[in-house]
């Protein structure tokens, strides 16, 4: 049997043990012995790779976070340890390799695949759905779901007590999560990276709805731009509210992963191991327009991710006048 291993690398996202039970599965149905690679790329240079059984999968795919392990490896950014990293699957004789990530552990893989040409494929995953040339990664779904629950308890008290809120959410240098949570959960104000807001145009608009009859604020805000505690002290100096804030943090991460992420790690699972078994050999498999495609590795790596624009332009009354 051909040998395929299976690595997270990055912050964990749910939908990485539901495509990891497909991983065992589907080798298994296309005759490939599948291995884990515990802890990402730090288990890959330290030799904790294992083969994989259908026990190892039993009852986890409704588990957030990774049985694997994950890790952000300082090391593999230097040669010599991807050097020991490759030796290590050699003398297994492993020849495939499926890395679930984000920007930088495709970065990563990419130089691997250069240096040492072990096939591997792609699979887009981290909440802040942040890579280029997909509109889906795994987990971005169920922490939606978990920002909007937050949200919509956080809502209740608002209005109780006639207060804004600011919710935090994950996004570093991408404002998805709370651009689509801000449109979702009916927020009144959003603010992301993507989009300069005006404070000013914010204040005459709020004081105008505020005589029409609002009685609360729900401001959703990304991580990236560091200003919860700003904007709560705004909604007290400026607008008249008292404020609070709320940093929803990693519960964003974890959870009870959603049907939709089942059935996107289903199917991202089985399209990298397809690709493989083909002959791709360092390929990211991607979701568009209702679609799995294939890209390189180069491609994908080509540039930064960006928001979609018509989504972009319906946030944008969430941001100014």
């Amino acid at each position: 049997m051909d040998k395929i291993a299976i690595l997270c690398s990055g912050g964990d996202s749910c939908g990485m043990n539901p495509a990891i039970k497909r991983f065992v599965e589907y080798s298994f149905s296309k005759n490939l012995q599948p291995y884990f690679v515990y802890g990402g790329y730090e288990g890959l240079i330290d030799n904790k790779i294992q083969e994989a059984t259908y026990a190892d999968v039993t009852g986890i795919i409704h588990r957030g976070g990774t049985k694997i392990y994950s890790s952000r490896s300082k090391r593999f950014k230097e040669k010599k340890y991807r050097d020991i990293a490759a030796k290590n699957l050699k003398n297994l004789g492993i020849t495939k390799l499926v890395v679930l990530g984000g920007d930088g552990s495709f970065r990563g893989i990419d130089i691997f695949f250069q240096e040492h040409k072990i096939s591997f494929c792609g699979i887009p995953a981290t909440i802040d759905n942040d890579i280029n040339g997909t509109q889906y990664c795994l987990g971005v779904d169920t922490a939606l779901n978990v920002i909007k629950v937050a949200t919509d308890n956080i809502r209740d008290t608002a209005a109780s007590f006639k207060r804004a809120f600011v919710i935090e959410v994950m996004g570093k240098g991408c404002g998805y999560l709370a651009l689509v949570s801000a449109l979702t959960s009916g927020a009144e104000m959003c603010l992301i990276p993507e989009i300069p807001y005006d404070l000013e145009a914010l204040k005459k608009r709020y004081l105008k709805e505020i005589d029409q009859g609002r009685n609360y604020f729900i401001a959703i805000v990304a991580e990236g731009l560091d200003n919860a505690k700003e904007i709560a002290l705004w909604f007290e100096k400026e607008i008249g509210f008292e404020s609070r804030v709320t940093t929803l943090g990693h519960i964003q991460r974890g959870g009870n992963p959603t049907v939709r992420e089942r059935l996107m790690a289903y199917q991202f699972a089985t399209y990298a191991i397809d690709a493989l078994s083909e002959g791709k050999t360092n390929a990211v498999i991607c979701y568009n327009n209702g679609a799995f495609d294939f890209k390189n590795i180069d491609e994908v790596n080509a540039k930064k991710y960006e928001i979609d624009e018509n989504l972009l332009e319906l946030g944008k009354c969430l941001l100014n006048k």
